[in-house]
């Protein structure tokens, strides 16, 4: 189905690395283009080593900007998007890192006041799916949660995890998770984690099993639009999921159900479960927003980044038709190739205007691409 006859979206996407650690937005492109051809993509990057920005298709952007990090706050995100929506006429941004979600929330009424659309769940229900909070939503919906405590020092966290027992996860409010053995790698956890997301820092019972995850939608309402389950099959270093296949679950389907259902979650998110061999599923983690394997359901006719962005702009709905069985995605890595001259481009524009706004807007360069 297309969409409505309205003049194609530029649509600004975030999350473009695709690298070891791969984030969503290439994959939101790639899902969106092939739905919606005569769409403009614009980058928003927090580093000019990120691998999307040099990317073809079927995920290639039309234009980029770095951006402050979110670090720097609302106010800096919103100055630097008006100055992206004068240069580009931006009609939608898709967030796609956990980390963005308050700035946007902050600004969001700003924003559609300028005719640009945002696609971010609701406040409420992003605190209500925090890690902080996920026992509590658990225990409502019927899904046990891995035993998860939280402190402010190492020395607190390392009392709680003589509770849990080791090995145990450490996991930031936002974003890593390390499994640790010891007392000496708990202390070195803590300090890398809260270092770069601050504080608290949780630490997580161990749950060993197979490991699932749930990409899913919903209508801000209660109702689950749709979802896709899939098994991991291959894993990176860093537990990323590198090869799955899609299952047919009801029980799966219905935990998703439940927990939409109770957050009145509003568009994307993604549903980590663990399943020991002695029980049920487990929920380990709720992200709010795409998995970066979400181009792979869109090409079997599940496309659910266009059906948020369309949603969004108010314009007819693509149809969506869930996957049987048995479908399997492997991830395949590639070398993007590209000229020093476009990595400096990233950084000083054609109009001689500095990328980065200097020091005032808390821009500077990591190694990994992660604000």
């Amino acid at each position: 189905m297309a969409a409505s006859c309205r003049s194609a979206p530029v649509i600004a996407v975030s999350g473009l690395h695709r690298g070891e650690s791969p984030q969503p937005g290439g994959a939101v492109i790639e899902a969106i283009r092939a739905f919606w051809p005569a769409a403009r993509f614009v980058g928003i990057s927090y580093d000019p080593m990120e691998t999307g920005l040099y990317n073809h298709e079927p995920d290639h952007l039309d234009s980029a900007y770095l951006f402050p990090f979110p670090g720097a706050g609302a106010d800096q995100l919103m100055t630097r998007l008006l100055d992206v929506h004068a240069r580009e006429g931006l009609t939608l941004v898709i967030p796609t890192l956990d980390s963005e979600l308050a700035n946007y929330l902050a600004i969001r009424d700003d924003l559609q006041a300028e005719g640009i659309a945002v696609a971010i769940p609701e406040r409420t229900a992003l605190a209500a799916r925090s890690k902080t909070e996920l026992g509590q939503l658990g225990a409502r919906v019927g899904v046990p949660v891995p035993r998860t405590l939280v402190s402010d020092s190492a020395a607190g966290l390392a009392a709680l995890a003589g509770e849990l027992g080791y090995p145990c996860y450490v996991k930031g409010r936002l974003y890593d998770a390390r499994l640790v053995f010891n007392e000496a790698q708990l202390y070195t956890a803590f300090n890398d984690i809260a270092a770069v997301w601050g504080t608290p820092v949780l630490v997580q019972e161990a749950v060993y099993g197979e490991e699932y995850d749930v990409c899913a939608i919903g209508d801000g309402a209660g109702g689950l639009v749709a979802s896709i389950a899939i098994r991991k099959l291959m894993k990176s270093r860093m537990g990323k999921g590198f090869g799955g296949v899609t299952v047919n679950d009801p029980g799966i389907v219905g935990i998703a159900e439940r927990l939409v259902r109770d957050l009145k979650w509003k568009g994307a998110l993604e549903i980590e479960l663990v399943k020991p061999a002695d029980r049920g599923h487990m929920l380990f983690e709720i992200n709010p927003r795409f998995p970066a394997w979400v181009s792979f359901p869109a090409k079997l006719g599940l496309n659910m980044p266009a059906w948020v962005a369309a949603d969004a702009l108010g314009l007819a709905l693509p149809d969506l038709k869930t996957p049987d069985a048995g479908h399997v995605f492997l991830r395949h890595c590639e070398d993007i190739v590209t000229h020093m001259d476009a990595i400096a481009d990233m950084l000083i524009d054609r109009d001689n205007r500095n990328l980065t706004d200097g020091a005032a807007s808390g821009l500077h360069l990591v190694a990994d691409g992660r604000p």
